[in-house]
């Protein structure tokens, strides 16, 4: 079971972020969100590793931490699509330095195990 969040002490703040991003799966699902709404075969097949109840979960703790919105749509067959909230999406900027600091840690750590 998670943390909640509001009961951890302000120093702290790292780990409710940890708590609420933390995880394989959320900013990954975060950022492919950030292209706009898609549905969740859509998500499955662009992240080829997560099982389908690892994605449903992340996407459950997602929508009840307010970054994500589930939208189901009163048609047949049933369409369910995922969107950013804005809590989500002021991620943006956090999860494109996130990116960047990423790479250039990979390409740091490739260059160190060159002969």
């Amino acid at each position: 079971m998670r943390e909640d969040v509001e009961q951890l002490p302000d120093y702290c703040v790292i780990e409710a972020v940890l708590t609420v991003l933390g995880g394989k799966w959320k900013l990954v699902i975060v950022r492919y969100l950030f292209a706009g709404p898609m549905r969740f075969g859509e998500l499955k097949r662009a992240l080829p590793g997560v099982t389908q109840r690892m994605l449903t979960r992340q996407l459950r703790e997602l929508e009840s931490d307010g970054l994500v919105l589930r939208t189901v749509y009163r048609e047949v067959p049933s369409k369910v699509e995922y969107s950013l909230t804005a809590i989500g999406r002021s991620l943006e900027t956090i999860a494109d330095q996130l990116d960047a600091w990423g790479r250039w840690y990979r390409d740091i750590r490739s260059a160190d195990a060159s002969p």
